[in-house]
């Protein structure tokens, strides 16, 4: 046996957004089905460097698709040309444990994660959701936008972001890949004018406050991924309806883990888990007033499931490099 090995520009060429939205879907559905093995994601924190180091395991059983993925996440990498997040997937046989591949993960992190606020939104948001809007601009502020297209119809985006040059290459980059208008935002308030609200940013003091949210709106909050990070007033998340990717992860590491360590908030508050309403155990949403959040801490299976995916296009193609690790 042999391991194959796929650089950055190889897994990209054979990601398809459909078919990515499609696999992380399914790995929700089969959580909900309770046929995956998942544990929670551990972390090393390196305090002085102002970054972490995380691994992810999972076994996806219905697909026979097991690995880990090791990510990192170091704000200060933009100053240094490198990215904030980078990421390696490791897939192995379950039969035997034998390592089949080894992939870049980065811009597969950047797209799954894309999937799983879309398959949110899918079942959470208004039918008729038409306007997006996006609380930070970066990488992953375009695969949000890329898999929102597929599942709702988007007219309008309104976008804000700390850094202008970020903003303003963002608006660039959505108003010329999908024709659609794009409305800066001057303030985080204005961009929460919209019927879906993506939030984007690594902050620890809430900058969504309560006043600017109404009826009706649905969150994916995904920036608050590691514990002391909140981006939503802790009374949104009392009056909303909040669906987490998984239990175990949001309570110590999404949103919602500020609230929950101060008493804020326990699982009796929790309506769902996104697996158990894409498997059809729970309802999603039942009436257009319901302000609905979506906690995304980021799951193995998502990796799995794209990974998996990744690695069957590329067997078909011919594409990477094989190597024997055991020689």
């Amino acid at each position: 046996m042999d391991t194959l090995i796929l650089n950055q520009t190889e897994v990209l060429s054979l990601l398809k957004s459909q078919e990515v939205l499609d696999a992380v879907e399914g790995a929700f559905r089969a959580y909900g089905q309770k046929q995956v093995q998942m544990p929670p994601k551990s972390y090393l924190f390196y305090n002085r460097y102002n970054g972490d180091l995380r691994t992810m395991p999972a076994y996806i059983e219905p697909s026979d698709a097991t690995g880990v993925k090791i990510v990192n996440v170091h704000p200060g990498n933009h100053d240094k040309g490198l990215p904030t997040v980078m990421a390696v997937v490791v897939l192995n046989d379950p039969q035997t444990g034998y390592p089949i591949a080894m992939m870049n993960g980065t811009y597969l992190t950047a797209l799954r994660t894309g999937a799983a606020g879309a398959i949110a939104s899918k079942y959470l948001s208004r039918k008729n959701a038409s306007v997006v809007g996006f609380i930070g601009c970066g990488v992953q502020a375009q695969t949000q936008l890329e898999m929102h297209v597929l599942v709702r119809k988007i007219s309008k985006i309104v976008i804000f972001d700390a850094n202008k040059d970020i903003q303003n290459h963002f608006a660039g980059w959505a108003s010329e890949r999908f024709k659609l208008e794009v409305k800066p935002a001057s303030s985080v308030e204005e961009a929460c004018r919209c019927d879906i609200l993506n939030t984007l940013t690594p902050v620890k003091n809430p900058i969504v406050r309560r006043e600017f949210v109404h009826a009706g709106l649905h969150i994916n909050a995904i920036g608050a991924d590691a514990p002391g990070k909140e981006e939503l007033d802790p009374t949104i998340v009392k009056i909303a309806k909040v669906v987490v990717d998984d239990w175990e992860q949001a309570h110590h590491s999404g949103e919602i883990n500020v609230p929950y360590a101060r008493g804020a908030f326990t699982k009796a508050d929790l309506y769902a888990e996104l697996g158990e309403i894409v498997a059809g155990s729970k309802l999603g949403r039942q009436n257009d007033e319901d302000i609905t959040i979506f906690d995304s801490t980021g799951l193995g299976i998502q990796d799995i499931a794209v990974a998996h995916l990744v690695y069957s296009r590329a067997v078909n193609a011919g594409k990477g490099t094989r190597i024997d690790l055991f020689a």
